[in-house]
């Protein structure tokens, strides 16, 4: 009969997160990993023409990072953020979201409305020029809204990813 205390000593952790992956999957992540940041790039800035968008860039552009982060480890991927890059990111993507709702607020009594777009003709044509898109479609300020969620969820998918990979090195340490 085996006890509790021999089956605790022979359970190893896993090691997602060591330096241990395969020489081919180190070779191949960091190309597949800028393709799927281009194309992330690719479906934030064609979000108001296409199907996608903000949310949908700033999953894959997280995808990658996250790609990189689980093959190489934390502290080895080649697609490294810093604290102060990632919170700055995050804060320019709120600011610019925050900025054009105000706008159109400002200018026409509704939060986040179409400035470029200009719908109902309420805003002055010096200011609508400012945000109009040179594209059939008459997007206004929707492309750069694409591009504030796109920052705010490229952040917030990849911060979680890479906190609960440090969850383990800080448990060591205590």
């Amino acid at each position: 009969m085996v006890d509790d205390k021999d089956l605790k000593t022979t359970k190893k952790s896993p090691k997602w997160n060591s330096n241990d992956s395969s020489p081919i999957l180190k070779i191949m992540t960091l190309p597949i990993a800028i393709i799927i940041l281009a194309l992330g790039i690719m479906t934030i800035l064609g979000g108001h023409i296409t199907p996608g968008g903000g949310f949908q860039g700033g999953a894959m552009i997280a995808g990658a990072i996250i790609f990189c982060v689980i093959i190489y480890g934390v502290d080895g991927t080649p697609l490294k953020l810093s604290h102060r890059f990632i919170s700055t990111l995050e804060s320019v993507g709120a600011l610019t979201y925050v900025l054009l709702g105000l706008a159109g607020l400002a200018l026409t009594g509704s939060f986040l409305y179409n400035v470029g777009g200009n719908l109902y003709g309420v805003v002055p044509q010096a200011i609508a020029s400012i945000f109009s898109y040179p594209d059939i479609t008459h997007a206004g300020i929707v492309p750069y809204l694409n591009i504030a969620v796109g920052l705010k969820v490229l952040v917030g998918l990849s911060a979680v990813v890479i906190a609960f990979s440090q969850f383990k090195k800080l448990a060591e340490e205590e």
